[in-house]
This record gives C-alpha cells, structure tokens and sequence, in this order.
C-alpha cells in the first residue's frame, strides 16, 4: 500500500569547491590562486578545481595536461581524503542538530528533510541560511543551497547562486521554474542526452514538456519516464539516511600505462584486496564483479560477470577479474584498472510515495 505525505520541504546543501576550498583554508599562500586537487601537468585525472582555475575551463575529471594547457599557472596540490573526510564529519554533525533525515551524496553534498526538523522552524530557507553560517563559522568554508519541494528541484536550485549562496523554488513555482530551465541544467541529463534533445528540437523544460510519455519512452528508453515526470515537478523519492549502496568498489591510476595483462596482475591483487577490505567494514557482499578498464586515450571499457551466490572474498575476487582481464583483447595500453561489486546483498525494494499539497 502506497504511503501518503504532503510536500516535503527538502535542502541540497552543496559545499563549494569543497577539496580545493579545504586546501586553500589550509595553506592560505593557496587563497587566489587557480588550483587543481590531484593529477599533475604530465598525468593523471583533476579531482577538483578551484573557482580560480574554473575561469580558465578546468574542471573535475579532465586530465591535468589539458587543465595545464588551459591555465598555465595551474598548481597541482595532492588530495588528502582523510583531511576531507574529517570536515566532512563536523558539517554532518551540523545536520543532524536539525533533522535526522540526512542522505550524504559525497563528502561534500547531503539532502536534508527539514519538514518536520528539531528546531521546530517552519522555513526551510531560514534554516538553510541558519545551517550554512553554522558551516562557515565553524569549518571556514562556505556552502551553497536549493531549497524545494522533492531532491530533484532543490538540487537544481543549490547550483543556481553559487558560490555562497542558496534558493528557494516554492511549491507555486516549481513548474514554471523547470519550463524555463535550459536542459543542460537538468540534473541527470549528461552532454550526451542533451546533444539527443536537441535533435528533437528540446532545449528547454518547457521543450521537454511538451513531448508525451510514448514519445520520451520511444526515444529515451526507460530514462523518458523518468524525464516526464521530473519536468512536472513529480519526483517522489524520500530522503534516505540509510542511503543504501548500489555498489563498492576500488581502482588504480598507474604512473605508467600497462601494455600487458601479466603486469596488470599485480595490480589487480592490491585492488582485490582493499576492495575485500571496503566490504568487510560494511559487511556487504554482491554477486556482480566487474573489471573497469581505462585506456592511455581515456576511453573507457567495462566487463562484468554475475556469480550464482553472493560473494565478499578477495580470492574470489581477484579470479573474476582475471578472468574479465583475459575475456577479450586489450584494446590499447592501460592507465587505470577499478574492480567493482554489485547486485549487493544490502538492497532493498523502495516504497512509493505520493504527495499531497500543505503550506510550504
């Protein structure tokens, strides 16, 4: 049976720049200049940039050879994750002094139910305002926010006045506050899918409005119910403190590229192993192994193989992805092997939920 709740007043709290912004509150000598968390000018991926290297184009997951061509006084610093992580707790403990329903997205993003929240405050902007100067004063940094009726439209909005800043779509703004919205701001919608619409003339929500449910369906697959309903406003999802994993998983970036599977074996033992260590922590295990390969001209590849019985042993493991390794020909030489797990033992059926209409 279908459970019943009125409109939800939800935040997306999302900090700014959040392992840039750390490493400049750290090393002040840091503070205005362009920025990039890990990769380097000769190899390897950018974790995060800082809005200074922004400006130039910079962005998380380019290659540091293109972000140092694009801005030529980029300094690489080397991410420190537990540092990250050690903020990361003190914002969450912020969250929790006003609603146990947080759902962390990463380190440095989390949805928040605040419709009924300890403060017992009606607004959820006010307490937005209230949380991200607890955030500043207590850390240094600085946060953005959406505010809205489901996840979906409070995380569009927390991009819309960044950085330091938050906004509000009410509950009588929601709709036209989508059909205005250019697709390509449309969370989920990836350049690929966007490059898609615009084929079928779809450059707005509005554009996407007015596309049925059969013609979404028949152009989009399963994604077109997903996008009818979203432009409407309709995105039931609850808020999940116990968001549960779809799946755990560990990789390696090489300092040189591999040309060969028997060099590759090595590395894919130390893979196993902290991924067996990552599922021992959370006592989860999964049936679906999968081998990511990623070549020296960054295309990407995956092989996966579904077990008969839930597994957790790095043994195993390490005998699946082996396999996958040698299941076809490499394509090129290696820069990055990542041994994933799914189809996990912790997963559950969600719960539909419909909405009805209170006073936001």
């Amino acid at each position: 049976m279908d459970s019943v709740v009125p409109y939800r007043k939800i935040i997306h709290i999302d900090m700014d720049a959040f392992y840039a912004s750390v490493e400049q509150l750290d090393f002040p000598e840091l503070k205005g200049k362009p920025l990039a968390v890990g990769g380097s000018e000769v190899r390897g991926v950018i974790s995060a940039a800082s809005y200074e290297a922004r400006k130039f184009g910079v962005r998380s997951a380019m290659s540091g050879i293109l972000a140092k061509k694009l801005c030529p006084e980029l300094v690489f610093v080397k991410p420190r994750f537990e540092r990250y992580t050690e903020i990361s707790r003190k914002i969450r403990k912020i969250f929790q002094e006003y609603t146990d329903l947080v759902e962390p997205l990463s380190l440095d993003e989390a949805y928040l139910d605040v419709t009924q929240n300890k403060k017992g405050n009606p607004s959820a902007s006010l307490l937005a305002q209230e949380i991200r100067k607890r955030i500043f004063d207590e850390t240094g940094l600085t946060a953005s926010a959406g505010i809205s009726i489901n996840k979906f439209v409070a995380k569009v909005a927390s991009d819309y006045h960044k950085p330091n800043g938050q906004k509000t779509v009410n509950p009588d703004e929601v709709v036209a506050f989508l059909e205005a919205l250019d697709i390509r701001k449309f969370y989920g919608i990836g350049k690929v899918t966007a490059e898609r619409m615009y084929q079928f003339g779809i450059y707005t929500g509005k554009d996407l409005k007015g596309k049925s449910l059969e013609f979404l369906e028949e152009n989009f697959g399963k994604s077109g119910k997903h996008y009818f309903y979203i432009v409407r406003g309709i995105h039931n999802s609850p808020v999940k403190p116990n968001r549960i994993s779809k799946s755990v998983g560990a990789e390696r970036t090489f300092s040189e590229n591999l040309s060969s599977e028997v060099f590759m074996e090595d590395r894919l033992a130390s893979i196993a192993k902290e991924l067996d260590r990552r599922l021992q922590k959370h006592k989860i295990a999964g049936k679906t192994v999968t081998l990511k390969i990623k070549y020296s001209d960054f295309t990407l590849q995956t092989r996966s193989k579904t077990l008969p019985y839930f597994v957790a042993d790095k043994s195993i493991l390490l005998e699946t992805a082996k396999e996958l390794l040698y299941q076809e020909k490499l394509k090129d030489s290696v820069r990055l092997l990542g041994i994933s797990l799914s189809n996990l033992n912790s997963e559950t059926k969600k719960t539909v939920v419909v909405q009805l209409k209170f006073d936001f």
